[in-house]
Parts: C-alpha cells; sequence; structure tokens
C-alpha cells in the first residue's frame, strides 16, 4: 500500500495521481514564491499578464505566427537530413559522414553566421539554415546511437525468416527504430526555439517572436520580455506534447512496452 513518504523515497513507484497532486502543488507554491520574491526587477505575474496582454495588441500572435512556421519548416528539414544520414551508416562509407556532423554540437553558431550568410544570403533562408544545422547535429549524434545500439539479434532473428540485407535495415532499422526516432525528435526539437532569437536577431526582416523579444530586452521592458518566454515556454511544451501524440499515433506499441517495463 502507498504511503505519503514514498514521494520522497528513492525508487519507489507512486500512482499517475500522486504525480498530478505533485505537480499542481509545487506549481502553486513557484507561483507564491513568484508573487513574493523580494527581487524587485522581478515582475510580478499580474504584471507579465498586463504586458502580454499589451503586446498581444500590438502583434504578438502574428510575430508567434512567424515564428512557428519557421521553426516547423526546421524540423522537418531536420528530420529529412538526419534521419537520412543517420539510416545510411548501416554502409560503411557513411559513418564518417555522420560522426563528422556529429562532432558539428561543438561549433558555435555565431563563429559559422558568416560562412552561411555568404553561402545563402540573408533572410528567411539564412535563419532556416542556421536552425536546421543547429537541430541537425544534435539529432544525427542521439540517432546514430540509437541504430548502433540495437541489439544484434533483431538482425539475426530478420536474417532467419529469409530477407534480404535491404529488407533488413527496413523493417530492423527504419520501421524498429520509429518510435525512437519520435523520442529524439522531441528532445531536439526544443533546439530551435532556444536558437529562435539569435537567428532572428540576426535577420529581422520578416520579424517574428524572438525579434520582439530582442527589442524589449534592448529597452529593459522586464514584464514584456517575461511575456514572451512565456508564450514561447507554453508554445514549446505544446509542441513537445504534440510530438509525443504523433508518437503514440504512429507507434502505439511503444507506451506498451514501456508499460511492461
Amino acid at each position: 500500500m502507498a504511503k505519503p513518504l514514498d514521494i520522497v523515497v528513492p525508487n519507489r513507484p507512486v500512482s499517475p495521481t500522486v504525480i498530478k497532486i505533485l505537480i499542481i502543488g509545487q506549481a502553486l507554491v513557484a507561483l507564491v514564491i513568484w508573487w513574493t520574491a523580494p527581487i524587485s526587477v522581478l515582475p510580478r505575474p499580474d504584471e507579465v499578464l498586463t504586458a502580454l496582454s499589451t503586446l498581444w495588441m500590438r502583434g504578438l500572435g502574428r510575430e508567434l505566427i512567424t515564428s512557428l512556421m519557421l521553426n516547423i519548416q526546421a524540423i522537418a528539414w531536420t528530420v529529412l537530413i538526419s534521419l537520412a544520414l543517420s539510416y545510411l551508416t548501416v554502409l560503411p562509407f557513411f559513418r564518417p559522414i555522420a560522426a563528422a556532423v556529429s562532432k558539428g554540437r561543438f561549433l558555435g553558431l555565431i563563429g559559422l553566421t558568416l560562412i552561411f550568410t555568404i553561402t545563402l544570403g540573408g533572410g528567411r533562408t539564412l535563419k532556416l539554415a542556421l536552425l536546421v544545422f543547429g537541430m541537425t547535429v544534435f539529432f544525427v549524434t542521439s540517432m546514430a546511437a540509437v541504430i548502433l545500439n540495437l541489439p544484434k539479434e533483431r538482425f539475426d532473428h530478420a536474417r532467419s525468416l529469409g530477407m534480404s540485407e535491404w529488407r533488413v535495415v527496413w523493417e530492423v532499422v527504419i520501421l524498429g527504430t520509429a518510435d525512437e526516432a519520435f523520442e529524439v525528435l522531441r528532445q531536439n526539437a526544443a533546439i530551435g526555439w532556444m536558437m529562435l532569437t539569435m537567428v532572428e536577431g540576426i535577420s529581422r526582416a520578416e520579424g517574428g517572436i524572438g525579434a520582439m523579444l530582442l527589442n524589449q530586452n534592448k529597452h529593459f521592458h522586464i514584464a514584456e520580455v517575461f511575456a514572451i518566454q512565456v508564450v514561447i515556454l507554453t508554445v514549446g511544451i505544446l509542441q513537445d506534447y504534440a510530438i509525443g501524440a504523433l508518437r503514440n499515433l504512429f507507434c502505439p506499441y511503444a507506451s506498451l512496452t514501456l508499460e511492461r517495463k
């Protein structure tokens, strides 16, 4: 039988209801701490809501849609490039290429901006390329590791059924890791929102919520900065849940496997 102190005991299972109560309770405590914080520069929740209302009247919704469309496009290109490189690691010829791409996660994008600008020009293309690069290097790293760690028994089982090597790749590598590909996407798609302010600050022609955030930060409008950050956080969380929902829709067996564990 579950006990109240189970929530502070290592490795003790608790029910989903208890987890929900913990989340609500901790969120309320965080809100109270925020409201009563003695830091004068920290805006109160009511000030942030007022700033959010004002920004919305000034076009926050339009700027959010601009950034959302850019991020979705970047995610689509990232998935295509990253999955192609990751799946091609079954061929020895492509393994050094994938390894080289994964090492790109150590490069600072500010130092690469000049190269991207000279090669691709400015505007939306530059912003899209920077976002895709920033997400791809991490996506390939994670997905290549998933494929590398596939149990040898899965390949042997597929071969014992008389499958050709390319059929083995399709069944074991591509279909067999589809649920994990969604999970890798969910973890790495958040990088796009973290990079958004930087890339939209480099090219402000189309605007975007990142450019708006930089403008408010430049004029020390702290409440407005917090309001925009809350919007970005909310959209990011919704994106996270959406990718999780797609994973459950296309790979329903993944949640069943997790429950057995």
